[in-house]
């Protein structure tokens, strides 16, 4: 049995190292200020995917990311680590798309490309932590999920065996495929980069990306199809300009507010019973704790 496995995978900010300089003044992320990073959580998923791919001999790994032409760069980083190939999803039209109207297109690509067994997406984003956007693509494709997931048991007999960690503790699932399953950051980290697959896939590129090559490169990459990655506009998708960008987006910023917390005064304790005492008494009076 072989798979068609699809993983949904975001180049975020890298909210984990957020200084001073992160927002700007006018309330927007200050992304030079901020490296793009592969979103954690979808590192997760993409070791889920290849574990299948492993388990499943003639499996594909396919990713599927929506933005610049730059987001190209987290295909080849799940190539590294032993994806097959990837589309990048942009068009000026899908700018500015909250979690509804993302889903809505990534659900169009998706449906593009025919056949799929499997996706994969991290359980949210770090630059959102809304956690929808799997959840809405699993709706608008008719598909069943399974969220939280922690690890893929087994694949048989046409349905999927799943783990998922929840609130309550962890419980184990069977789903029908085709199916969407969003992925815990408590799943296993995702497997290494392999040194042999970043000399074959180092000049993967777009067709955006293609274009800044030298003549040299630009000839190496004809020569060898499994470097050129695809771009899909939302043309191509079928995608409804109604549903996509700013135009199918509900969900509107009414104001951002920066705050930056700064140490303003300190106290020293002595190891002292009587002064921890009396600092627990005046947090609890100040209500800073109680």
């Amino acid at each position: 049995m072989s798979l068609n496995i699809v993983v949904l995978a975001k180049q975020v900010p890298d909210t984990r190292n957020v200084g001073k300089d992160a927002m700007k003044e006018d309330g927007t992320i200050n992304r030079a200020a901020l490296p793009a990073i592969f979103n954690p959580e979808d590192l997760n998923a993409l070791e889920q995917a290849l574990r299948l791919k492993d388990t499943y001999p003639g499996s594909t790994v396919t990713m599927l990311t929506m933005g610049l032409p730059r987001a190209a760069e987290v295909i080849r980083e799940a190539m590294f680590r032993g994806a097959d190939t990837g589309i990048v999803l942009t068009d000026r039209a899908l700018g500015g798309a909250d979690t509804l109207a993302t889903s809505y297109s990534l659900a169009q690509a998706i449906k593009k490309m025919g056949k799929v067994d499997v996706v994969l997406c991290g359980r949210q984003a770090i630059d959102g932590d809304t956690a929808q956007v799997g959840p809405q693509v699993a709706e608008k494709l008719g598909m069943p999920q399974v969220t939280y997931a922690e690890e893929i048991l087994s694949i048989a007999d046409g349905k999927a065996t799943i783990r998922r960690r929840i609130e309550s503790g962890v419980e184990t699932v069977k789903a029908p495929l085709p199916l969407v399953i969003t992925v815990n950051g408590s799943a296993p980290d995702c497997r290494p980069r392999n040194a042999k697959r970043v000399m074959q896939y180092k000049y993967a590129v777009s067709p955006s990306e293609k274009e800044k090559l030298s003549d040299e490169l630009k000839a190496l990459v004809e020569k060898r199809p499994g470097l050129n990655l695809q771009e899909w506009s939302a043309a191509y998708v079928e995608a409804d300009p109604a549903q996509i960008g700013m135009a199918g987006s509900p969900t509107k910023v009414k104001a951002i507010e920066n705050v930056v917390f700064t140490a303003k005064e300190s106290l020293r304790l002595d190891n002292n019973d009587e002064q921890i005492e009396e600092l627990v008494k005046t947090l609890i009076a100040n209500h800073t704790i109680g």
